[in-house]
């Protein structure tokens, strides 16, 4: 007892010197250095220990509203993190005007400092990366890429310039050099002579120059050669693209452009915001697994090939009712088909032909055509592939070669299943009073007019009107109720021969 109560104030003596240590030393590490402000010491600490920051993000494909919310994912994702610059690593031949407005809408309004980077070499930025392009606060391109084409395609194909306006264009282009000079009250019959579309089309042009001039100017880039890009379709190359202020730079790679763009002044908001990114920690942001598929079943080959794998199983679902699972996929594949209709120049021509095609299917199996209106399923179905999608643009056409390929196994397949069925119809019936008919068995007693036969291994009772022995073969001619009528199998030419 005297033992304990010696030690207990020494280790509780020991426990609270360890306890105040540890407090002091960790209140003492918190605490900033002297003549610092506590501001100042995280701004030093930001400064000395962190160090910059890139995202980088990839559009390589068409422009389509996947693509502009990946880009204004990334702009949210990079101010999230305090990034010091985006990165959006470009390869575009094109794509939507309303998502390449949004895209450049949430660039101008980034709190993040853009560079939009066209890369790697053999990449491009056309048509709607033109616009993206100018729009970021840094431009750079990367060896062997071009920029350029911007002239608006009407999403149905052709060209929004009638051939009307492009005479216009040249009357007017000689006038100014002054090789031609129209009267007003000239310009005014033509102005009526214009159609609709010809109308329309200029209002496209017309606005779609401004836009580009407009956001070559807020940057410094040269205004002229975006609206020749728009009216004329120039293209440039990145070395041309840089005399002509097209872009800021031309860099290799990525480390290239973060070393040569460090120290650069970019405007934010109003607010100048210097760059320092040399040797930044680089962090990629790739599509994520939802962005991913939507924008494969964007693809026109991909919506195309879900098209037909819809009706495909809505087919089968419909020729045997309660397989459940060819019309759950059908259904599945229909609806992200439909997806992918709303970012595509589809002719809803196309898709009525091609429903009518499986009306067609489905009515083969029900009405006897003789493979007619497989025939005409066929032809619906073709014609509707073609029609389905129309735009002079590449990459918004399906391939012909999947259209024959599809269009080929579908008749293959209807060719086939109709000549099993005309096999099926032509072949004789072997179950049943129609399957007893014509085939041949042995008497096991006499028939005299009735008696007992033998036939498929079973035994009947029978009937003849000529009497025939036991052990000898008949032939069923007929049956009534479970009685079959027999009479003596003919006996073959060869058979007579040998008993003669």
């Amino acid at each position: 007892m005297t033992f304990f109560s010696l030690r207990k104030p020494e280790s509780v003596l020991s426990g609270r010197f360890i306890l105040l240590l540890s407090i002091s030393m960790l209140l003492f590490w918190m605490l900033p250095a002297p003549g610092m402000s506590e501001k100042d010491s995280n701004e030093g600490s930001t400064a000395i220990d962190r160090n910059p920051r890139v995202l980088v993000i990839t559009v390589d494909g068409p422009i389509n509203p996947v693509t502009a919310g990946y880009i204004d994912k990334g702009i949210a994702e990079a101010a999230q993190r305090g990034a010091d610059l985006l990165v959006l690593r470009l390869d575009t031949p094109g794509g939507l005007m309303s998502s390449m407005r949004t895209i450049v809408k949430s660039i101008m309004a980034s709190p993040v400092p853009v560079a939009v980077y066209v890369s790697p070499s053999g990449a491009r930025a056309a048509s709607a990366g033109v616009f993206i392009t100018m729009a970021a606060h840094v431009a750079a391109m990367a060896p062997g890429t071009n920029i350029g084409a911007a002239h608006p395609v009407n999403i149905g194909g052709g060209n929004p310039f009638s051939k009307k306006k492009k005479e216009e264009d040249a009357e007017d282009k000689k006038s100014k050099e002054g090789e031609k000079e129209d009267s007003e009250e000239d310009k005014e019959s033509q102005d009526e002579t214009l159609s609709d579309e010809s109308v329309m089309a200029r209002k496209v042009i017309n606005d779609t120059v401004a836009f580009v001039k407009s956001i070559a100017e807020k940057n410094g880039r040269n205004a002229e050669w975006a609206e020749r890009s728009v009216r004329e379709s120039i293209s440039s190359t990145e070395r041309e693209a840089l005399e002509e202020n097209v872009i800021d730079l031309v860099a290799e790679n990525l480390d290239k452009l973060l070393e040569a763009i460090d120290g650069r002044t970019v405007r934010i908001d109003g607010e100048e915001v210097t760059l320092t990114v040399a040797g930044a920690d680089i962090d990629e942001m790739p599509m994520d697994l939802r962005e991913r598929i939507l924008a494969a079943v964007s693809d026109p080959n991909i919506a195309y090939l879900l098209m037909m794998l819809g009706v495909y199983g809505l087919f089968f679902e419909l020729a045997n009712p309660g397989v459940i699972l060819p019309g759950v996929l059908g259904g599945i594949f229909l609806i992200l088909a439909f997806f992918s209709f709303q970012v595509l120049p589809v002719n809803y021509a196309g898709v009525l032909l091609i429903g009518v095609g499986l009306i067609l299917f489905i009515l083969e199996i029900k009405v006897v055509s003789y493979g007619m209106l497989s025939v005409g399923g066929i032809v619906s179905t073709f014609l509707g592939s073609i029609m389905l999608i129309d735009s002079i643009e590449p990459y918004y056409r399906i391939s012909r070669t999947l259209i024959f390929g599809v269009t080929g196994l579908t008749a293959l397949f209807f060719l086939v299943g109709l000549g099993f069925a005309f096999k099926v119809q032509r072949r004789k019936v072997v179950t049943g009073i129609e399957g007893l008919i014509g085939t041949t068995g042995e008497t096991t007693t006499e028939v005299d007019p009735e008696g007992k036969v033998k036939v498929h291994g079973e035994i009947w009772s029978a009937v003849s009107d000529t009497p025939i022995p036991a052990g000898k073969r008949i032939k069923v001619i007929n049956m009534d109720g479970m009685v079959v009528r027999v009479e003596p199998e003919p006996r073959s030419e060869s058979d007579g021969s040998e008993e003669h």
